[in-house]
C-alpha cells in the first residue's frame, strides 16, 4: 500500500541522454541576491587562459539551504561508506596534472 502512496504522490522525473552524460566542473562560483543564490559550475584546465561556465543553478535562498543540507548528509554517508574525503588544501595536486611539462 505504502508503495501506491508513493506513485500518487511521487514526481515522474525524465532525464535525456545528454544531460545523463553530465558536466565536469572544478569549480564552482557561487553568488547571491536577497531573493536567489546562483551557483556557475566551471571546468579549469591548466595553462587555458579562459573557461567557460559548464551549467549555472538559481536557487531560492530556502531551497539553496535545502540543497547544502542534502549535501552535507550525503557527504557525511559516503565518507562513512569510503572514508575521509581530504580538502584540497591538504593534497599537493601538480599543475600539469602527471602530463608533460609545457614549452614555450
Amino acid at each position: 500500500m505504502q508503495d501506491q502512496q508513493q506513485q500518487q504522490n511521487g514526481i515522474n522525473i525524465e532525464i535525456s541522454e545528454e544531460m545523463a552524460e553530465g558536466n565536469y566542473a572544478n569549480l564552482a562560483i557561487i553568488t547571491h541576491s536577497h531573493a536567489e543564490f546562483v551557483i556557475d559550475f566551471v571546468n579549469v584546465m591548466p595553462g587555458t587562459p579562459k573557461s567557460k561556465v559548464k551549467s549555472r543553478i538559481i536557487f531560492t535562498p530556502q531551497h539553496a539551504k535545502r540543497f547544502m543540507k542534502a549535501l552535507t548528509e550525503n557527504v557525511q554517508r559516503y565518507e562513512a561508506a569510503n572514508g575521509e574525503i581530504k580538502d584540497l588544501e591538504e593534497i599537493q595536486i601538480p599543475l600539469n596534472f602527471g602530463g608533460p611539462a609545457a614549452q614555450a
